[in-house]
């Protein structure tokens, strides 16, 4: 698996998804594997989205790479993250921010965030913190954050997560109808009540269920 793994990120870099050594060395330290159901294990370094139940994906690796680029994560800081899923994409932004940083995720469906935190305990994420609970209110325990980004598709980007960001904060969210276009949207918070934003491109996400999200079918 390690040498799939490396193979994988040497694609990513050549294709110009990874950028930076951070993300680079990040995605090499972090097993995939171990965050896949066990009949999903064999194709962990296939660059694809992979199903985790309850109707949830693990992000394609690319997908991964390009959050943690666009977030600019550097070491130490605090980062809230919407949509745990199997903790996956929580690992890798973990390991970006280092020991010294801390990483708080929130997963609606409590088996995904029990699998999680089983997952992340196993691979020694210690910077990780799961909450079960509707991740479009955000967190208010711990704010302001450095960094918010979503692993699911809004159908606006959530004030309430906007008003959690630091001055100079960026938050990073799919947006758009679930059943058809979306796209990655980046806020930087320029201050007290401005903020600026930009399109970064088509995606496709689950949809972000909640409050300030859509509706569960």
């Amino acid at each position: 698996m390690k040498k799939d793994r490396k193979d994988l990120v040497e694609r990513l870099s050549d294709q110009g998804y990874i950028k930076t050594d951070r993300v680079r060395k990040a995605m090499l330290e972090v097993p995939r594997e171990e965050f896949l159901p066990p009949e999903s294990r064999p194709y962990a370094y296939i660059d694809q989205p992979l199903p985790i139940g309850h109707g949830q994906t693990i992000s394609a690796p690319h997908m991964v790479a390009i959050i943690c680029e666009q977030l600019e994560l550097t070491e130490g800081m605090k980062v809230l993250e919407i949509g745990t899923g199997y903790g996956y994409n929580a690992a890798v932004v973990a390991e970006c921010i280092g020991p010294e940083g801390h990483l708080y995720t929130i997963e609606r469906v409590g088996s995904l965030a029990e699998k999680a935190k089983d997952n992340l305990k196993k691979t020694g994420s210690d910077n990780v913190t799961v909450i079960i609970g509707d991740g479009t209110l955000g967190y208010p325990d711990k704010v302001p954050y450095d960094r918010i980004y979503g692993t699911a598709s809004a159908p606006k980007v959530p004030e309430t997560l906007k008003k959690q960001l630091k001055i100079g904060g960026r938050l990073l969210i799919p947006v758009g109808l679930d059943d058809f276009f979306q796209e990655l949207v980046c806020v930087v918070r320029v201050a007290e009540e401005e903020y600026k934003s930009q399109k970064l491109g088509g995606v496709r996400f689950v949809p972000m269920i909640g409050e300030h999200g859509w509706s569960e079918r």
